[in-house]
């Protein structure tokens, strides 16, 4: 089986258009959710072309989550991102229930830019234990650019930590948009990606929550490709971590998972020649940004499986780790 575990909803204009509904009145009238009706999920060409594409490029299943850059997360009133992720999660779970044989879902916390993390628990839970999902998108940065939230080793992420130990659900590293600052919002996904694993591997998050779960999307931002840069500053006589960790860099970054969303063969080699293959989960983000038709290939940049088994020296076993059996061993509550 072909696991995607990092995909997005391809929905119907209909959901934003009830998103424009609820933020052209700032909120003021409340969500006034919509009970999507599943028979018209299942059929609607949005849909059945998303399953159309899987089928082209031999995917079994996608994990769907939110368009993380639609997440608004730094939108005011803070409310507006309450409303518009619990009903896309919503939705989400609709699209499962007209195909669960091909659909799992993900869901996208609501995180208004200055609320407490644990403003976003209430609908984890829902998402998990209600609609069953099997993990969560978590977005590093909701103020989109603005350099207001704390980075991932500080103690306002820790009632995160423990519910998504609590409900054995992993977190998928995922920044949403970028309305401050220099970058476009796929630019500010490296940043973020790049500064996750930094943070992370600095502190002692997994000593204080050792079974915590973190993917980190796009193949890790750029620490992999500066592996060295990181190697050497964790060896220096004078450098010590503020929170302790002794670990080398090696071993710190050990604890976390990567996708493949890359594109990109010798990207995609030097990913598994770093962290190796338990430690990689297949991910396309298709269809996406990279459905572009790669001329070298003739196929689209995120048509990624036929990329990986074109790795030099990569054996079956690796691919079964990749394809399946990862994603199996980290979303505890998938089932087929």
């Amino acid at each position: 089986m072909i696991i995607d575990i990092h995909a997005h909803v391809c929905a119907a204009p209909e959901l934003y258009a009830w998103k424009d509904q609820i933020f052209s009145a700032a909120g003021a009238l409340g969500p006034r959710y919509r009970n999507w009706d599943v028979d018209w999920i299942r059929d609607h060409p949005v849909t059945m072309g998303n399953i159309k594409t899987m089928d082209k490029v031999g995917t079994d299943i996608q994990f769907i989550s939110p368009r993380p850059f639609s997440q608004a997360h730094s939108q005011q009133p803070g409310k507006l991102a309450h409303y518009w992720n619990v009903g896309v999660n919503s939705y989400i779970a609709k699209v499962v229930e007209a195909h669960p044989t091909r659909f799992r879902g993900v869901c996208g916390l609501p995180q208004p830019v200055g609320e407490p993390i644990e403003n976003s628990l209430e609908e984890l839970e829902r998402c998990i234990t209600e609609l069953g999902f099997v993990g969560t998108l978590l977005d590093t940065d909701p103020g989109e650019g603005d350099n207001s939230t704390p980075t991932l080793d500080n103690e306002y992420w820790f009632p995160l930590y423990e519910k998504l130990v609590e409900l054995d659900a992993p977190a998928l590293i995922h920044s949403a948009g970028c309305q401050h600052g220099r970058e476009t919002y796929s630019e500010h996904f490296i940043t973020e990606e790049s500064l996750a694993i930094l943070s992370l591997c600095k502190s002692r998050v997994f000593e204080h929550f050792p079974n915590l779960k973190i993917i980190v999307a796009h193949g890790g931002g750029s620490v992999p490709y500066q592996v060295g840069r990181w190697r050497a500053e964790r060896g220096l006589p004078n450098w010590s971590s503020p929170q302790g960790n002794t670990e080398t860099f090696d071993e710190a970054l050990s604890h976390l998972y990567f996708d493949t969303v890359l594109h990109e063969r010798n990207s995609l080699e030097l990913l598994l020649n770093l962290v190796g293959s338990d430690k990689i989960l297949f991910g396309t983000e298709k269809p996406g940004a990279g459905s572009a038709p790669n001329p070298v290939t003739g196929r689209d940049f995120d048509d990624i499986k036929p990329t990986i088994e074109d790795i030099p020296g990569i054996t079956a076993e690796d691919c079964q780790k990749i394809f399946e059996d990862n994603a199996r061993k980290l979303y505890s509550r998938f089932k087929t």
